[in-house]
């Protein structure tokens, strides 16, 4: 018999003895491990619960932002110029979402999307919130009623602007997230914005909401804001000075309407200009708000403020006499001339006939200081103050530094820049009692007190003038108006070209207050770059002006100050009086 058989037909095994050191060693081995688990739990459950709560929380619960609603902007009669609209924005979750055929079809129905470019965006989402479509209210709902895990809708606004392009550059625009990024909605953010609110939620692990986790915080609604404008004169002058720059093929135009008692910017229009509905496509060169943004040479509207400066110094009445001929004068190496050789002019002739000879002979009687001081203190070279993001100063050189020639030339408005707010404003010392007043695009509510600039007698003297300047035999008849007196100052200045003036490019200008009695308005106009035949200032900008304070005067309820049938035109056959600067 076998060894094996005589075993049974089994194999025995002798028990393995570990030696006594090994033991031990593997005994405290397992004491250490389980001991440390034991003190790290204890520490974790009974000293350092926070930790576990904070990375629970991490998953379990989020907070979400809740917009606040956006205030209005108005007009200063309480018409919206702008308001937010509700939308809900469509989201799929970091981990997708899982509709049937019927409820995927069914959302890209209701999203107006293709089912294949909708599956294309849910392919292209790499474990990030998704946005969709952000869709109104009515839609969302249906959205929601599908009920499909993964997908959630957040209430949003859309800021929309009622009379578009005609108020886009005083207003601006806001972005996606309702946030003023131009003009006046940028400028007032803070006012119009209010301050988001907060929502707690709990979600599951696939980050689908599931309840709510706790008070959150409600969010404080924007306030709503006046503007200055009014309405129906912004319609106004946007229509008169459009139909102007189509006319006579203008590169551009400006037109400000000043009430000189409140200060109130009324109106402030630009062209070309752009919608702000259509935030996708906002051209840069359409979107400057021109008026406030832009300077440019006014030309001889520059003129009544040499004529001022003279009269406060003392050096001339508007009698005084000044000769012209030979409708040329020679400073140096540079030549001054005017448009026809008129000989003799007194002062009010000046205005007039906008001469460039008498105005370069007043402003040389006076220290350059002097007449750097009055232009100072008319309100050039500083920035208007309306508030408006990136309104500019323009230029006025320092007095130290001016040439003869300069001082000559800046007498009828050359080597000097302005915006056009900044030369309505100007001329608010004619239109009171020699203040200049400060201007706002916002509702002030009353009068406001002005900086005294001149005396009252040299404003009254000078207001005279310019109402000579749009009666027949001035240049400027197209600015008379019915049933009103009024007084202004055309302005045809050549265009900066290089290192010197162009011969054929101009900006046509025309800046007047009405009515001359008892002045409630001025009113700017300036088209740049007239190409259509005309480029006179009292051609192309003076009946804009004629046009836009009528209307305006007759909303404001002033009384008339002239009969109804007060305008008189040059006849066709005489010549009209011409400048060129």
């Amino acid at each position: 018999m076998s060894a094996a058989a005589g075993m049974g037909g089994g194999v025995q095994l002798k028990p393995v003895k570990l030696a006594g050191w090994r033991v031990i060693v593997l005994t405290l081995a397992l004491v250490l491990l389980f001991g440390g688990l034991a003190a790290r739990a204890l520490y974790l459950q009974g000293f350092n619960t926070g930790f576990l709560q904070q990375k629970g929380n991490s998953f379990s619960k989020k907070e979400l932002a809740v917009p606040a609603h956006r205030g209005r902007i108005t007009d200063r009669n309480g018409e919206a110029l702008a308001q937010s609209t509700p939308l809900f924005q469509v989201f799929v979750t970091p981990h997708g979402m899982q509709p049937s055929a019927t409820q995927f079809t069914a959302l890209a129905a209701l999203l107006d999307m293709k089912e294949s470019a909708l599956r294309r965006t849910l392919d292209d989402a790499d474990g990030e919130f998704l946005t969709l479509k952000r869709v109104p209210p009515a839609v969302a709902e249906k959205i929601v009623a599908l009920r499909i895990t993964g997908l959630e809708t957040q209430r949003h606004y859309r800021r929309h602007y009622p009379d578009a392009e005609v108020t886009s550059h005083v207003l601006g625009i806001t972005n996606y997230e309702d946030a003023g990024q131009e003009g006046m909605e940028l400028a007032q953010n803070t006012w119009l914005a209010g301050k988001p609110g907060m929502r707690r939620v709990i979600v599951d692990n696939k980050r689908n909401i599931i309840d709510e986790a706790g008070a959150g915080r409600a969010p404080q609604e924007g306030r709503d804001l006046a503007l200055s404008i009014d309405r129906k004169l912004q319609h106004l002058a946007f229509r008169e000075l459009k139909a102007a720059v189509e006319q006579h093929k203008a590169k551009a135009g400006g037109a400000v309407v000043l009430d000189v008692r409140t200060g109130e910017i009324l109106a402030l229009a630009n062209y070309p200009t752009y919608d702000p509905n259509q935030r996708e496509v906002v051209p840069k060169d359409k979107a400057r708000n021109r008026a406030l943004t832009d300077t440019f040479e006014p030309g001889s509207t520059l003129k009544p403020f040499t004529v001022a400066a003279a009269m406060e110094a003392g050096k001339v009445t508007p009698e005084t006499v000044f000769q012209t001929a030979p409708g040329a004068m020679t400073i140096g190496s540079a030549t001054i001339h005017d448009a026809h050789a008129y000989g003799a002019l007194t002062v009010e002739q000046v205005i007039q006939k906008s001469s460039n000879v008498g105005a370069a002979k007043m402003a040389l009687m006076l220290p350059p200081e002097t007449m750097w001081q009055m232009l100072s203190r008319a309100g050039f070279g500083s920035a208007p103050k309306t508030g408006f993001p990136g309104e500019v100063s323009g230029r006025l050189r320092p007095y130290k530094s001016w040439r003869p020639i300069e001082q000559a030339t800046m007498a009828y408005g050359h080597g000097i820049s302005v915006n056009l707010v900044q030369l309505a404003r100007a001329y608010t010392i004619f239109a009171t009692d020699g203040q200049l007043k400060p201007v706002s695009l916002l509702k002030t509510g009353g009068d406001v007190a002005g900086q005294p600039v001149i005396r009252e007698a040299t404003a009254l003297a000078v207001r005279r003038m310019m109402e000579k300047a749009v009666l027949p035999g001035g240049t400027a008849p197209k600015a008379q108006v019915r049933g009103y007196r009024v007084a202004g100052k055309t302005g045809t200045a050549h265009k900066l070209e290089g290192r010197g003036y162009a011969a054929h490019h101009y900006v046509s200008s025309f800046v007047g207050l009405a009515p001359v009695t008892n002045p409630r308005i001025v009113v700017a106009v300036m088209i740049d770059d007239p190409s259509g035949g005309e480029y006179y200032g009292g051609s192309v900008a003076a009946p804009v002006f004629s046009r836009i304070t009528e209307t305006t005067l007759r909303a404001l309820n002033v009384p008339n100050d002239a009969p109804l049938d007060n305008v008189i035109l040059p006849s066709p056959e005489v010549p009209p009086v011409e400048e060129e600067v």
